[in-house]
């Protein structure tokens, strides 16, 4: 049977699936809903400036994705990046991923001895719930800890309590750590710790990263162009309105580009459009209960203000997280330091991040109003000396950025997943937005390599990408890769 495969969404896992087919000999056809590919991982520019949405380091522990990666852009398009990020606290920086010795030194005598005393006591008194972020937190690092670095930050991310957020979110990325075993590490004689290394025993922080020149955006503008050339088609600003299935089948994608339908006839759809979207379009429709649980997601939107100042005017950290709850910005990045190709002799560009909801006060406020809102809380906490100096500001919005873990997700995906393989099986959903699930970049490009593989035969269970709770930033000592 001749295959008719539509791809849904042009971000990593769309157009991996459509790469990896075009190594089989099949087309696909491509319908994105923007006018630009790449999806959080697009790299959008304005007048020559370069902006990374999010921040993304080609970094995996995915062999499979990393040779992908060099295969698609080549390795004369990476550079090797040091990799920095802190935490700006009470006007001092600490290190990020935390590092309990030198948040100890930082926060004083006094302080350190509350928290280290508030870390013995969850151990005796751990928190009643430790399904939510706050009690897993608290749990390894104690409620001060808790409190100094990381409530205002979540809380910040999501806009709700960190009690209405899932442990899930945050397992992936303290995994393992606690101020013990940090302390323990730090305390180890350093005989011992080169032993530990070189038997492979310990795993550590991953100090680099690869990093395509014009940033994670030019990873995707190649792959579209290989794929097209390989007589894939991708058509911009396509809507999708209606998903056909009949007989435990998908038959055909409907979407809308200025106003006129077209109908995609297929015989398998991959699909990274936000699941629940993918359900509201299913026509004969899914049951109320199914809605209802595809209503039931939410959303973090995103928002980043883009800064143009004086190269002396930025700092050497890819990025800073701001825990302070007295400004809204939640992270800010410096573009130069992610790459020099992004930005211009002389200058750099700082990212500011905002995470708000599609549609509040925030969302809608005027591009200028919230250039100036960046400039001033930049000033606020001391990271700009003088507003006067920024040259010039851009702002991009990004809707449906991060999957909300609260306490529903899981059983509204399910109920989701469920339904799509009882009623058209030949559907995959795959990415980020696609299962509902944080994935990273090599996360989203996993399932859908692994989709690919189970049209033709395999049978991977896609839904356990990425569920391993292993912390994403440790590293088991490896060689470079051999294209570097």
């Amino acid at each position: 049977m001749e295959h008719q495969i539509v791809i849904i969404g042009a971000g990593p896992a769309g157009l991996t699936a459509a790469y990896m087919l075009t190594k089989r000999g099949v087309t696909s056809t491509i319908l994105e809903a923007d006018t630009i590919v790449g999806g959080i991982s697009r790299t959008p520019e304005r007048d020559g400036w370069r902006f990374d949405i999010g921040g993304h380091r080609f970094f995996t522990k995915v062999q499979p994705v990393e040779d992908l990666w060099f295969e698609i852009l080549g390795a004369d398009n990476f550079l090797r990046r040091p990799r920095l990020s802190r935490i700006f606290y009470r006007g001092k920086f600490y290190d990020y991923p935390i590092s309990a010795m030198n948040a100890l030194r930082n926060l004083g005598p006094i302080e350190a001895v509350r928290c280290v005393l508030s870390y013995l006591w969850v151990r005796v008194h751990p928190p009643k719930d430790k399904s939510t972020l706050e009690g897993f937190v608290a749990s390894r690092f104690g409620w001060r800890l808790y409190e100094h670095f990381f409530k205002t930050q979540s809380e910040k991310v999501w806009g709700v309590p960190c009690t209405e957020i899932q442990a899930d979110w945050g397992a992936q990325r303290i995994k393992n750590l606690s101020l013990f075993r940090a302390v323990w590490e730090a305390l180890k004689p350093k005989r011992v710790r080169k032993r530990a290394d070189k038997s492979k025993q310990v795993t550590s922080l991953i100090e680099e990263f690869n990093y395509p020149k014009f940033g994670p955006g030019m990873m995707w503008e190649r792959c579209a162009e290989l794929v097209t050339e390989k007589g894939a088609t991708l058509t911009f600003d396509a809507r999708v309105t209606k998903v056909e299935h009949a007989d435990a089948r998908a038959t055909a994608v409907t979407t809308v580009t200025a106003g006129v339908e077209t109908r995609h006839a297929c015989t398998e759809v991959i699909s990274s459009m936000p699941i629940g979207e993918l359900l509201r379009a299913m026509d004969p429709p899914a049951p109320a209960d199914v809605l209802a649980a595809a209503d039931g997601l939410r959303y973090r939107d995103f928002i980043t203000v883009a800064l143009v100042v004086p190269e002396e005017d930025g700092f050497p950290d890819n990025w800073i997280y701001i825990n302070d709850p007295s400004v809204e910005v939640g992270r800010i990045q410096n573009f130069g330091s992610w790459s020099p190709f992004m930005v211009k002799d002389g200058r750099t560009c700082l990212g500011l991040e905002f995470f708000v909801n599609e549609g509040d006060q925030m969302w809608t406020k005027a591009d200028a109003d919230l250039i100036e809102q960046g400039k001033r809380e930049m000033h606020k906490i001391g990271l700009l000396a003088d507003p006067a100096r920024v040259e010039v500001g851009y702002v991009v919005r990004m809707p449906k950025a991060y999957p909300m873990y609260d306490a529903v997700y899981k059983e509204n995906v399910e109920t989701l997943a469920k339904w799509i393989d009882q009623h058209a099986p030949n559907v995959y959903p795959v990415g980020r937005n696609g299962m509902h699930r944080y994935n990273n970049q090599d996360h989203s490009m996993y399932t859908a390599m692994l989709s690919v593989e189970n049209i033709f035969g395999a049978d991977h269970d896609v839904w356990s990408v990425n569920v391993d709770e292993e912390y994403h930033e440790e590293k088991i000592a490896a060689p470079p890769h051999p294209n570097q």
